[in-house]
């Protein structure tokens, strides 16, 4: 493929990641409205986004079963479409049933949207034979800080109004994704995933989403239910939280290449416990503000470091081109699960934890981000290339 071609690819799925984080940012920061008008509950609220979390899980498990004989080009536009029906049907809903209709919708495209997107991402690193996930994942972040961008601007508008987001996805979903290369697709029967390796990064990347959903989905309710905040501003915990994260993902290839993935990590995790430590202890929702800050700079790096080692372990010697984007791709499919469960922890376990208090609520991830430390070694370069030297087939 030209290298013309590549650059048109990677701008799609930089369209694919900005569209992802786009859409789900303005609809978490619209979370209050949408809870004022069907009168909804925060343990209300938390299981329906359980619904969500594991429908959007089923969406990923889906995209694993299809990445082995279906292009993960195809998945990607499938699920932007399925996307875009369901965040028009939950704007418009009428009713509380045909809300929960296009929020369980949105989960379902939301899972094949995540998984193949990230398959898209470890397929162009493959090519351009050097890091390129944390710009993959900046442009999720600025996706999010526009969405939380135009929650700010619409305010005044009504929840209908927000249904116009869902044109974006149509039309990422017509961009020149990265297309397999050709060849057998079909893996073969004897061929070993190596999990157990696997399981150490992801075991990091469950507590960096488990943080970063809390902040999304629980951070704007934080500061209405907490402080007497302007309705306006409450989307500024979101948009601190992933500006500061953008910025530092900008500068993420640059401070892993001089101080290594273990240092960055564990810096990260000291840094993020003692932001959420500020949005537990503030006394302000200014000051809750510039927690959530702080904490964005201090785990951005995790995912996409993630998600490059998951690949790195997975992709293998020995493979047909097309075999290999064909099993990185399904591990990837799998591997994204680590993000539901960190999800589950992060929206679910936040809300009931914190029913009474959302104080409370984020104490949980305030601890919990901790455990990234220990977990930083399985980051290591030389571990992981130990972790993909060439090994017989078998379990």
């Amino acid at each position: 493929m030209r290298a013309v071609d590549i650059s048109r690819c990677r701008m799609a799925v930089a369209a694919g990641f900005l569209t992802q984080g786009l859409i789900l940012l303005s609809l978490t920061t619209r979370l209050p409205e949408f809870q004022d008008r069907w009168d909804i509950s925060d343990v209300q609220l938390s299981l329906i986004l359980l619904m969500m979390i594991l429908l959007a899980g089923a969406g990923s498990v889906a995209a694993e079963m299809l990445a082995k004989r279906k292009d993960s080009a195809l998945l990607l536009r499938a699920g932007l479409v399925v996307v875009a029906v369901g965040v028009a049907m939950l704007c418009t809903a009428q009713t509380m049933g045909l809300y929960i209709g296009g929020i369980a919708l949105y989960g379902l495209g939301l899972g094949v949207v995540d998984a193949s997107t990230n398959m898209q991402a470890v397929a162009l690193e493959h090519r351009y034979e050097r890091p390129i996930l944390p710009s993959f994942h900046g442009a999720w972040t600025l996706g999010g800080v526009i969405g939380a961008g135009v929650t700010l601007a619409t305010t005044d508008l009504p929840l209908e109004a927000g249904a116009a987001v869902a044109v974006i996805p149509l039309l990422v979903a017509f961009g020149p994704f990265l297309p397999r290369d050709h060849g057998p697709t079909e893996l073969p029967a004897d061929v070993a995933v190596p999990w157990r390796p696997i399981l150490l990064v992801g075991v990091a990347m469950v507590l960096f989403y488990m943080v970063d959903t809390a902040v999304q989905t629980w951070g704007p309710l934080f500061l209405d239910h907490t402080f007497d905040t302007p309705e306006r501003y409450v989307a500024l915990s979101a948009m601190a939280y992933l500006l500061a994260s953008g910025i530092v993902r900008l500068a993420g290839d640059g401070l892993v290449a001089r101080f290594g993935p273990v240092v960055v990590l564990r810096v990260g995790a000291v840094v993020g416990a003692g932001a959420l430590a500020i949005v537990v202890f503030s006394s302000t929702w200014q000051v809750a503000v510039v927690g959530f800050a702080i904490l964005g700079g201090g785990v951005a790096v995790v995912a996409p470091l993630s998600f490059s080692a998951a690949a790195r372990i997975a992709g293998g010697e020995g493979f047909e081109p097309a075999q290999r984007q064909a099993r990185v791709d399904a591990v990837i499919a799998r591997f994204n699960q680590f993000n539901y469960v960190g999800a589950l922890l992060g929206s679910v376990l936040t809300g009931i934890v914190g029913a009474d208090s959302l104080r409370i609520g984020f104490a949980v991830p305030m601890v919990l981000v901790l455990g990234i430390i220990p977990l930083a070694p399985a980051f290591a370069p030389r571990i992981a290339a130990a972790l993909t030297t060439p090994r017989p087939s078998g379990p």
